[in-house]
């Protein structure tokens, strides 16, 4: 389901769409929406689909639709350090979104049931940390993935700070997932047709919204015909950083403090980050609704009056306005990654610059 916003033309289109619709409200999710390409978790021959307001299936691989991811964002009310667990990771594209937000001394576990799906999320996991022009913005909370049934965690498992399933969740299994939450934990799930946020105010107290109606695939259910015995999901361990890695944290941290000095001495102002480059409209579009069933698709288009009669008009005064534009003000400069300047111009050994940048190919 989806079609919510206008198809963008790239990812950054798709998120100022996904803003004007109010479906992304804060900065912190503003930020780690543009960080991910939403393209690249993809297959190749299906990306043209990729900045489309609609989810995407292919086999066991699937992705919901950006309006609904940003809803669950921003009803997880992300901080850093907090534990997230997520059911149902899939290709891992929210995991790491997460991520993002965690920072380094969170804790980011996934449970997927498909193990062709798990070995997907970790390519895209690994080129993400290998070639993302974003990420020596952020200090990253990789998540981790462990295969299972998500109605079969293990007893004795942590809970967790936010927990979202990414399925549809029947009524009796409500306690099921509540009982995964820490006092003052948030869960997200699709619970009887609504995208629903419960938050633990208590031990045995909860508060409970609907944000929007949604049409997930159910949670499957676990089957024991083969052995008759439950395969138990045991979920990582929530292990302490070493002393290498929180060395690494430590010494990114500071060179980013004096960029950020440096910035703001050459420049007289406390921006965090340069003016990112945007179009210089929005072209309203028609919106789309998708809905799947089994393996049919049902779809439907719905159009505002003004459409039909301002679209020749909108045509021309962007043709008109596609004369005026010069052709520099077309592509921006490419971004500088400042920390890896920064980095490679130490005095210190490669391998340790190296491991300063994770070993990153950009």
């Amino acid at each position: 389901m989806g079609g919510a916003v206008s198809a963008g033309e790239d990812n950054d289109e798709l998120i100022d769409n996904l803003k004007e619709a109010q479906y992304i409200r804060t900065e912190l999710v503003e930020q780690a929406f543009r960080a991910i390409d939403r393209a690249d978790y993809y297959l190749e021959e299906f990306k043209d689909n990729a900045y489309k307001d609609l989810a995407w299936k292919h086999g066991n691989i699937h992705l919901s639709a950006p309006c609904i991811y940003s809803e669950v964002m921003e009803a997880l009310d992300l901080q850093p350090g907090l534990s997230f667990l997520n059911l149902g990771s899939g290709t891992g594209y929210l995991s790491s979104m997460v991520g993002l937000i965690l920072g380094p001394f969170g804790v980011n576990h996934g449970v997927e049931l498909h193990s062709d799906v798990i070995e997907y999320a970790k390519q895209k996991l690994d080129f993400f940390i290998k070639t993302s022009d974003s990420f020596d913005k952020f200090e990253f909370c990789e998540p981790s993935f462990v295969i299972g049934n998500c109605l079969e965690i293990s007893p004795d498992c942590t809970q967790y700070d936010r927990v979202y399933c990414g399925a549809g969740v029947q009524k009796e299994h409500e306690e099921y997932m509540k009982n995964l939450l820490k006092v003052g934990g948030i869960l997200v799930m699709p619970l009887e047709e609504k995208l629903t946020k419960i938050t633990r105010t208590g031990p045995s107290a909860w508060e409970t919204k609907k944000i929007l109606a949604v049409s997930f695939a159910p949670l499957i259910q676990p089957n024991h015909a083969d052995s008759g015995k439950s395969r138990l999901v045991h979920l990582p361990p929530v292990a302490v950083r070493s002393l290498q890695d929180l060395a690494r944290i430590a010494i990114r941290g500071t060179i980013k403090k004096i960029i950020h000095q440096e910035t703001m001495s050459k420049t007289g102002n406390g921006l965090k980050n340069p003016p990112r480059f945007k179009r210089r409209r929005v072209r309203r579009r028609r919106m789309e609704t998708i809905v799947f069933l089994d393996k049919e698709v049902f779809a439907s288009r719905i159009s505002s009056p003004s459409d039909d009669n301002n679209n020749s008009e909108e045509i021309e005064e962007e043709k008109h306005e596609e004369e005026e534009t010069k052709p520099s003000e077309l592509k921006p400069d490419p971004p500088v990654n400042f920390l890896r300047e920064k980095v490679l111009s130490l005095p210190l050994p490669d391998p340790l610059k190296y491991y300063l940048l994770y070993y990153r190919e950009k």
